[in-house]
């Protein structure tokens, strides 16, 4: 396999995974970024923790999809993380993520 062949594997690769998400996305509430991962998820529960004066987050993810090129099950119950850098969680707004219903539908 050719370096070029790579490429173009994890390219079509990527693009698979950024369809799935553009399909998914819509089913969860939650968009949570780590310094390792991105997830969408349903329930977000961040807690900060405290050992020897270092702060570091504890995060539990329910009903989670994981965006990750290299998993075969990107859909897990539960994702626990732990990580001493930032998190961010964003509740995604479900009027945003609607298509649009043309003017005089009634279906």
């Amino acid at each position: 396999m050719s370096a070029e062949d790579l490429e173009d594997y994890e390219t079509e690769m990527e693009l698979a995974l950024y369809r799935e998400y553009r399909d998914v996305v819509g089913l969860f509430s939650y968009v949570v970024e780590t310094e390792r991962r991105f997830y969408l998820a349903n329930s977000v529960d961040l807690r900060p923790r405290t050992t020897d004066g270092e702060v570091w987050f504890e995060l539990v993810l329910s009903d989670a999809w994981v965006w990750d090129v290299y998993r075969s099950a990107r859909f897990v119950k539960t994702v626990r993380v732990v990580t001493f850098k930032d998190v961010n969680v964003e509740e995604l707004s479900k009027s945003d993520l609607e298509v649009p219903k043309p003017e005089g539908f009634t279906g």
